[in-house]
């Protein structure tokens, strides 16, 4: 009833308000989280950071909670998997450990939510009254949330995040057994098993679709991992043309997968997964095979002269406004491509990118043939100015589709598509933190890898480690934000938001993050002065 005496009417799902003024009182009785304060949030060794760096601090306590870690405000103010494990990998040195510290709260939440029927680990919840809206809709009178699991490559950083707390940290081993005795609670469907359940069914997943390629004579593109049938994306680069239509995912075949098994094979040495006592062996042998063998598939090399023309090619129908500088390139182009199986006949996606920082990061690959070029590439690209290379006075870009030879290339990866010709920053924090560990192989171990004492392949990585570091402290006002753009005006790459610019045909706005789980990663990722 309003104050003047109107009064509402409910008429199935609709309501109908007579006229008049009307006072409402709401309630709801859905869970309330916990949340981190900055000191409980952040290590003991790295509550300084508090003072240093207050306003990075705070934000990262803004989305910590003791049971799981937001990704991001405005947008993405929930459980993210893959977002929460990428932060954490990047983190870890300077978050809390043990019982309702940081880092348990990352890997038990992707726990509670793995689908145990598949072993797929959860890309996002739907919660509250919205997860109540969609139950309804489809004849569900429940409250339940909803999970998301279109996503592949979320599965194969579980294993990598486990391993690095519960095996390489004294406090990881120590709570390991009462962890993983943990009953599920959050999702209905997981009730009954507990945390070492949950871990064991996304290993088995990881072992069983990673096997086929690792078999004798089984290393065929058929045997790559691909996105999951009827979906567009499955990693993170998760908009419509952000691998350009591909099935077959460059990141997750050449990082990730090796990366889990190598995980996998080293919790398996500790005494998990008791079922599997083969798994210390095969899963190490699985991961050298695909290391090995699985970057080949998206190798692309062009010869100069046609290197030259495709950038030439590409200014002339992107209207980019810059040089080409084509005069610059030296020597034939090699990087590797986006993705298998792409839109418009792509066997193969010729977008130059930054996910090479996965398996610098990730691993510490043995080929030395293979290492030596590839981390020369990945240096040669950060270098290069582009539309040759990656690098702008804004950032390194994460794509550059001037070698496609296509005029789709142009069109679907611009300065202001969500996954184009613009600047993120984890990726930045990633390879940053991948280029000093391949680097400080050469100093830390027994046997350094072979390019280590080619000068010119060092000399190359080293340089390409400093320039990325002067590119990310000339940015730092922009490291909080998910992701930024430019444009060329005077001479020069301008910064500008995102959201400012108008959008590809077809495509909505995209207003970047303010906040961002996975840009608070240089809190824990600094310039390593003795590389200086």
């Amino acid at each position: 009833m309003s104050q003047n005496g109107s009064s509402a009417t409910i008429d199935g799902k609709s309501v109908r308000f007579d006229a008049g003024t009307y006072n409402f009182t709401a309630s709801f009785d859905y869970p309330q989280l916990d949340q981190l304060t900055a000191m409980e949030v952040l290590a003991p060794q790295s509550q300084y950071l508090i003072a240093q760096q207050p306003e990075q601090t705070e934000s990262l306590s803004f989305l910590s909670y003791t049971t799981k870690l937001l990704a991001g405000g405005w947008r993405f103010l929930t459980y993210f998997g893959r977002d929460s494990m990428i932060s954490l990998l990047l983190l870890q040195p300077v978050l809390s450990e043990g019982h309702e510290g940081a880092i348990e709260a990352v890997i038990s939440a992707v726990l509670e939510r793995v689908n145990r029927s598949a072993g797929s680990v959860c890309h996002e919840e739907t919660i509250g009254d919205y997860a109540t809206y969609l139950n309804q809709q489809a004849g569900i009178n429940s409250t339940a949330p909803q999970y998301d699991y279109k996503m592949i490559d979320s599965d194969y950083y579980l294993p990598v995040v486990m391993k690095n707390y519960f095996v390489d940290t004294a406090t990881g081993r120590n709570r390991s057994s009462a962890f993983f005795a943990t009953n599920a609670s959050v999702n209905p469907e997981n009730v009954g098993l507990i945390y070492s359940d949950l871990a064991l069914i996304t290993a088995e997943k990881i072992m069983n679709t990673s096997g086929p390629f690792a078999s004798p004579g089984g290393q065929t593109r058929d045997n790559l991992i691909h996105l999951k049938d009827g979906q567009v994306v499955g990693q993170w680069r998760d908009s419509t043309y952000g691998i350009g239509g591909g099935r077959i995912p460059y990141d997750v075949n050449i990082a990730l997968v090796p990366a889990a098994l190598r995980a996998i094979s080293a919790l398996s040495a500790a005494g998990f997964f008791p079922e599997h006592p083969d798994w210390n062996s095969t899963a190490a042998n699985y991961s050298q095979v695909w290391e090995d063998t699985s970057l080949s598939f998206f190798e692309v090399t062009i010869p100069i002269a046609e290197a030259q023309s495709l950038v030439e090619q590409y200014v002339q129908t992107s209207n980019f406004s810059g040089p080409a500088n084509t005069t610059n390139l030296t020597s034939d182009v090699t990087f590797h491509g986006l993705a298998l199986d792409g839109n418009n006949n792509q066997t193969l996606v010729r977008v130059m990118n930054t996910d090479d920082c996965f398996r610098h990061f990730l691993l510490n690959t043995t080929n030395q043939t293979q290492l030596t070029a590839f981390v020369n590439q990945t240096a040669t690209h950060i270098l290069q100015t582009f539309p040759l290379g990656l690098s702008t006075s804004v950032g390194m870009l994460i794509s550059n589709p001037a070698y496609g030879g296509d005029p789709v290339y142009a069109a679907n990866w611009t300065n202001s598509a969500y996954h184009g010709t613009v600047v993120w920053s984890w990726p930045l924090a990633m390879m940053a933190a991948g280029l000093e560990r391949q680097l400080g192989r050469c100093n830390d171990s027994m046997t350094p890898p072979e390019f280590c004492a080619d000068g010119q392949v060092y000399g190359n990585v080293r340089a390409a480690y400093n320039h990325l570091w002067d590119l990310i402290e000339a940015n730092t006002a922009q490291l909080t934000q998910e992701v930024w753009s430019w444009v060329y005006m005077d001479e020069g790459f301008q910064y500008v938001p995102l959201g400012s610019l108008p959008p590809p045909p077809g495509m909505s706005p995209t207003e970047s993050d303010i906040i961002q789980l996975w840009s608070l990663t240089f809190l824990a990722i600094t310039r390593n002065e003795s590389l200086n």
